[in-house]
Formats: C-alpha cells, sequence, structure tokens
C-alpha cells in the first residue's frame, strides 16, 4: 500500500472526511472510470483508480467507492480487495465499476481487467463485501465481444439491466436477486457509430470503444461510449449515433492537454446522472496529471436540447455545485439544484433556466469572490410582473434581498435586473426563490455580481 492511499483510509476509519473541491473532484488519487449514482439524496462514486503517477502502463490494485452530499466535498467509504473476490489474490488490473441498490442491499460490479466481471453485495455502502457468487457473473465465454468494462441501468418500471463490451455491446436483464442473469445477453445494434478510433466511419473493427453506459432521459434511451452516443426508443435498440459532447470549443485554458493519442474524445469513460433536477456528466481526464496512466475524475453539468441531444459540455477547472462571482457570469441553467424549473435552448446555442410556478428556486452553493459585492443581477425576460427572493442555503434560509422583476412586453432580449445585496462572506450559498404570476414563465439567461 503506498503511502497516499494509507492516509486516506485511515482518515476514513477516523471519520474524517477528505475535501476537495473543483474539477478534478478528488485531485492527485487517481480516480478514474467514474459512476456516480444518487442514494438517499447522496452522490457514490464508484471508481477504479490508477496505481502511481509514476507507472508507465495501466495498474488498478482495488476498486474505491466515494460518497458526497454536494459533489465538492468527498468522503472515501469503501475499498474493494480483489482478494475479498472470487479472484482469492492480488490483481492489477481492477478495471470499470458500478453500483445498484435493490431491496435493501448495494451491489457492487467489477471488471476482472477486459475479460470477466463480478459482484459483490452489501447491507451498507461501507462494507463489508461479500462475493455471493465465489465466481464471475459474466464469464469469458459468454458472448462474442470481450464481457468487461459493466454499467447497470434501473428501467422506470424497476428492471435492472447490465450493459457491458467493447466495440460491440451487449444487454441483458438482471433477475430480481440481482446477481444472475434473467435472459441471454443480446447485442445492442447501433446505426452509423463513431468513436475514438472511428472519428470518419471507416474503422469497422473498432466502431465504437469500450465502457458503454446507459442512462434515460425523457422517455429516450442514451448509450454512450465516453463522451459519444446515440438514441433509441427501445432499451435494446437499435441506437442511432448523433454525435460527441466535448469538441474544440468545450475546454478552459489549460484543460485541453496533454491528451490520449488519438485526441482529447479518447479516453473519457464515464456516467450520466441527475440529482435534484439537474443533469451530469462524471468523465475521467488527463489535463492536469499529463499521464494516461494516472487519470482524474472530472464532472461537468449536462443540457439536453429541444430534440433531445446532448448540448457541448464545459471543461473547466470549476466544475459543479460551487462558483466563482469573479468570472462575471454564472449561467443560470448551470445550478445545483432547482423546483419547478425547466431548461429552455435558446437561438444562440445556450440555455435558459424558465421559471414555472410561484415558490419555484433555485439554489447555487459555495459562491466565491462576494465579499465586496453588492448587487446582484439577474439576466432575464418575462411578460408578467414578478418577484425574486434572496435567501441562503434555501427557500426557508435567512433572508438576504428581494427586487421586483418587471414585466418586459415586447422585449425579446434578456435585461438585467439589478437586488441591492446586504454584506455577504466571501463564499456563501445562495438561493433564488421565485414569484411569478400563474401560467407567466420568467426565463433567466444567467448571474452576474457587481
Amino acid at each position: 500500500m503506498d503511502k497516499t492511499k494509507a492516509v486516506l483510509i485511515g482518515l476514513v476509519i477516523a471519520g474524517v472526511p477528505c475535501v476537495y473541491a473543483g474539477n478534478p473532484i478528488i485531485k492527485d488519487q487517481g480516480v478514474n472510470d467514474p459512476h456516480i449514482r444518487i442514494f438517499n439524496n447522496r452522490a457514490y462514486l464508484s471508481a477504479t483508480h490508477d496505481h502511481s503517477i509514476k507507472d508507465k502502463g495501466f495498474r488498478m490494485d482495488d476498486w474505491w467507492l466515494w460518497s458526497s452530499d454536494d459533489l465538492v466535498n468527498w468522503k472515501l467509504e469503501s475499498v474493494l480487495n480483489p482478494k475479498d473476490t472470487y479472484l482469492g489474490q492480488p490483481f492489477k488490473k481492477c478495471w470499470a465499476t458500478d453500483i445498484a441498490y435493490r431491496n435493501g442491499n448495494y451491489y457492487w460490479y467489477f471488471s476482472e481487467g477486459n475479460q470477466r466481471a463480478g459482484v459483490v453485495v452489501s447491507g451498507s455502502p461501507s462494507g463489508p463485501w461479500a462475493d455471493p457468487l465465489g465466481k464471475p457473473l459474466l464469464g469469458s465465454d459468454l458472448t462474442p465481444t470481450d464481457e468487461y468494462d459493466i454499467g447497470i441501468l434501473e428501467d422506470t418500471n424497476g428492471d435492472f439491466y447490465i450493459v457491458f463490451g467493447v466495440w460491440d455491446y451487449y444487454i441483458a436483464k438482471l433477475n430480481e436477486d440481482m446477481v444472475s442473469l434473467a435472459e441471454a445477453p443480446r447485442k445492442i445494434e447501433i446505426n452509423n457509430p463513431r468513436g475514438p478510433y472511428n472519428l470518419d466511419g471507416t474503422n469497422k473493427k473498432k466502431p465504437t470503444d469500450d465502457k458503454p453506459f446507459l442512462h434515460i432521459y425523457n422517455g429516450t434511451y442514451y448509450l454512450s461510449w465516453g463522451a459519444f452516443y446515440a438514441m433509441s426508443d427501445n432499451l435494446y435498440g437499435p441506437y442511432d449515433y448523433k454525435g460527441c459532447i466535448i469538441d474544440e470549443a468545450s475546454f478552459a485554458e489549460g484543460y485541453d492537454a496533454p491528451t490520449w493519442p488519438t485526441g482529447f474524445r479518447q479516453g473519457r469513460h464515464g456516467s450520466f446522472f441527475e440529482w435534484n433536477n439537474q443533469w451530469f456528466y462524471a468523465y475521467c481526464d488527463m489535463s492536469q496529471t499529463g499521464s494516461r496512466y494516472f487519470r482524474d475524475t472530472f464532472i461537468s453539468y449536462i443540457h439536453y436540447k429541444a430534440n433531445g441531444e446532448i448540448a457541448t459540455i464545459r471543461v473547466d477547472g470549476i466544475g459543479v455545485g460551487e462558483y466563482d462571482a469573479a468570472l462575471g457570469r454564472i449561467e443560470a441553467e448551470d445550478y445545483f439544484a432547482a423546483s419547478d424549473i425547466s431548461k429552455k435552448e435558446l437561438a444562440d446555442g445556450g440555455f435558459a433556466a424558465v421559471v414555472m410556478s410561484a415558490g419555484a428556486y433555485l439554489k447555487y452553493p459555495s459562491v466565491r469572490g462576494l465579499k465586496d459585492k453588492q448587487k446582484l443581477l439577474l439576466h432575464v425576460r418575462t411578460k408578467a410582473d414578478a418577484v425574486v427572493e434572496v435567501r441562503r442555503n434555501d427557500v426557508e434560509g435567512a433572508f438576504l434581498a428581494r427586487c421586483t422583476i418587471p414585466s418586459q412586453q415586447g422585449a425579446d432580449d434578456f435585461k438585467p435586473v439589478a437586488c441591492d445585496l446586504p454584506p455577504l462572506p466571501d463564499v456563501d450559498n445562495l438561493c433564488l426563490v421565485f414569484r411569478v404570476e400563474p401560467g407567466s414563465q420568467l426565463e433567466v439567461d444567467a448571474l452576474s455580481f457587481q
């Protein structure tokens, strides 16, 4: 065990949370291949982790489970050692992992390198973990692909499915016991796929990548492999390839290089998840370590276009769940939590947060740089008078300010409305509570401070 890992585990045993902020979310620990799930209003990150920044090849000795209640401060909950699985001995290819909750138990699925996959179970995310099968859940001869890099999907009817593979993906429904298959795996057809090795569509041997993931948005199924994705109305497909959510314009300065051999689209293994009416994407990045063998986990906000496609993400050091007033502009749709809010795609390709009813709110925790700010500017448009209250933490929190948003009949552009602020600490948690007329819609494009 290396010194850093020993310190981390010691802190957890002592009950001391490990605190980090921004992107990468857990700095300099090699946490990668992130799958984030929400259980009991807490985020759980199951991940592999690269052994050392000194490594010249992939080495992953065990699997980690972290948790957070704000996506900023993370605590190491559990470490799964290969010797406590059917492997029964040290193993240096502890590849991608995912976790699910059902019937009072947590099921932690893991890859045995790029060959097979297993599962352990516990009544607590902190363990201890037991291997109920004593053998792989997915054997190496189950399908024509390699049975690894699993992802778990809970469908809208409460059924669970496992997806896995490389180049070609397979899916199977899980039995209620979560440790056996209810059906033979089916191949997922993808129309016109692209991938990091197949940017122009001509590489038929490597059309996609490894690390498939499934999620559901607005009744549509999304199959992703890193930053590439396809959509379908049917869980089993066929899926239509749509694009890549990372492009040249995605990167803040200092986050575009170095990258993988085929470019910045490669190696973005990760997961999509929803929490508090906001969507997020957790993914691998190597721009800060400079090594593809010692990767970090980043998180970015996700916004869906009117046609269901996913807008290009922003890759930067701020990440999610915290904000910097000094940057001059906070996009309203990049809230951490909201109620009675929808998102609207704008003509310029951006998005606005749309207030749907009286009492709707937007939360922006951990806003930095507020100490000398005297005004909050809301960039809005509305055809009916509205009121916004600025409170601390939540809708019942300490009252900070109140201002009227006048009707903008006939106006198409967003207009700034100023709210006078009381003296604030340098970092504060802001909640915007809206009072609007029934049937009216208030659109908020951005926040800024003066």
